[in-house]
């Protein structure tokens, strides 16, 4: 569960934030690529992996086993959102509209895995602990899982919102204090309630900061994207722990008494 609970987190994570984060982040450095509609688009990208997933992982773990899907998904959701902030430093620095696709081609694998790991659950739980109670076992899955609809979205907006507040921090270590009062209309010392009434930002810093200040914008969503990958390593570890109960020990589907009494 906690392993699944990860993942779900992740995608659900980032399928809340996914417009707002496509904006964010790349919309100030690839102005004519990332419009409304290209974010409109990611989010459709998204729901495209999410479903395809059910289909294609479903088909590759008959091919290749369970156990070794779920080791897929765990590793694999690691590295991608690990590498995500990578990805990022290299589309604000080069303006790489391939980094771009690659973002984007990522996420929409990692969703994939978020939509696999559902289809391949039942399953595998039925590999691990036998077919009879498969769906009491997928239930109490199902309601750790569920933490992930709530969990996800939370920890990347609270995670960005922390990120925000230590931007805003040292952008003001590099401000004037003349510079700040003639943009804001108030001392230096009453920023505090400036920050809560959202009268300063991060954009209406950067526009008073020295010139070659780099804008930290893109970066809000990298605390994220690693307590993400961190979360579902734990869910690694757990998993590799995980042993299947000894098949002498599952309690065997019981058959149908009155199609037994019609036979």
């Amino acid at each position: 569960s906690t392993q699944s609970t990860g993942i779900a987190s992740g995608g659900l994570g980032l399928i809340g934030v996914a417009k707002p984060l496509m904006s964010e982040v790349f919309g100030g450095t690839l102005p004519h690529v990332v419009t409304a509609a290209f974010a409109s688009s990611f989010i459709l990208m998204l729901s495209v992996g999410n479903l395809s997933g059910r289909l294609a992982w479903a088909a590759i773990s008959d091919k290749i086993g369970r156990r070794a899907t779920f080791h897929m998904f765990t590793f694999g959701s690691m590295a991608i959102y690990a590498s995500l902030p990578t990805i990022i430093q290299q589309v604000v620095q080069n303006q790489s509209v391939a980094s771009l696709g690659a973002f984007c081609g990522l996420s929409v694998f990692a969703i994939s895995i978020f939509g696999g790991v559902y289809s391949v659950l039942p399953a595998y739980e039925s590999d691990l602990f036998g077919a009879k109670y498969v769906g009491a076992n997928h239930g109490k899955m199902l309601l750790f899982s569920s933490t992930a609809a709530i969990a996800g979205p939370s920890a990347f907006l609270y995670l960005r919102s922390a990120s925000e507040k230590a931007a805003i921090t040292d952008l003001l270590s590099k401000v004037d204090a003349s510079s700040f009062e003639a943009k804001f209309g108030s001392p230096m010392s009453a920023v505090d309630s400036l920050i809560e009434a959202k009268t300063v930002t991060v954009a209406k810093l950067m526009e008073i900061v020295p010139p070659g200040t780099l804008d930290p914008t893109p970066f809000l969503y990298d605390s994220s994207f690693y307590t993400i990958a961190a979360a579902i390593g734990i869910g690694a570890v757990t998993h590799s722990m995980l042993k299947p109960v000894n098949p002498k020990w599952f309690e065997k589907v019981e058959e149908d008494t009155s199609k037994a009494a019609v036979k």
